[in-house]
């Protein structure tokens, strides 16, 4: 029996059976459903231990493959140097240079990378509604824990604004997949076959998604 394990627990009127997550961010969660105990969480945690070491693994991998060089922030795909302005009060890019306000970087950092999404992902999915002659209905910009976007069955996408650290055929790739579903909902071999269509080699980004996926964590500026 394994005890070294630091996990929280969360009651879900919602939940029908208990579930474990592992989020490389916030840590290993127990969702029990209202009537189940404390001891039935540490029981389903020792059961899947060998799992939940083995995504905390993956994950440790992969923030170690894609470290940024001291002092930068990726940017799909590059990497943009941090500059600290004492009277800047918002961040700013100038050509591979981004400019923080002295205090409150983070705070800044986070929302100028929410603005690059606003502007970045609706004219990649644009492009593609096009293309497929398709609409969407509506556009949101989040900060999903385990999904990179979604279509609804009512045409509503939505994607993650933490894309905008992942390389630019990695973001490609999500925004396709989302918009191909505007035309087939499902993910059956006609729907991979129209993603292959429109985006030869889709495997390759879809693999790095899966190994790095969690390593798209906003570094905090040093």
């Amino acid at each position: 029996m394994h005890d070294d394990l630091t996990y929280t627990i969360r009651r879900s009127p919602r939940a029908r059976r208990i579930r474990v997550c592992v989020d490389p961010h916030a840590g290993v969660e127990v969702v029990l459903p209202q009537r189940a105990t404390k001891r039935e969480a540490q029981q389903a945690v020792a059961e899947l231990r060998p799992w939940i070491d083995r995504r905390l693994h993956e994950a440790r991998a992969a923030r170690l493959r894609l470290e940024a060089p001291p002092g930068t922030v990726p940017f799909l795909g590059a990497h943009l140097r941090l500059r600290y302005d004492a009277d800047r009060s918002r961040a700013h890019r100038k050509q591979d240079e981004l400019h923080l306000p002295a205090t409150d970087a983070q705070a800044a950092l986070e929302r100028w990378y929410r603005a690059e999404a606003r502007l970045d992902l609706p004219a990649r999915l644009d492009d593609a509604t096009t293309r497929l002659e398709r609409r969407y209905t509506k556009l949101s910009i989040r900060n999903q824990r385990t999904r990179w976007g979604s279509c609804s069955s009512t045409g509503a996408m939505s994607f993650n604004w933490r894309l905008m650290l992942a390389p630019e055929h990695v973001v490609d790739y999500v925004v396709w997949h989302e918009a191909c579903h505007l035309v087939v909902m499902d993910h059956s071999q006609r729907f991979w076959g129209l993603v292959e269509r429109h985006v030869p080699g889709y495997r390759e980004p879809r693999r790095w998604l899966r190994q790095n996926g969690a390593a798209l964590v906003l570094p905090a500026p040093a």
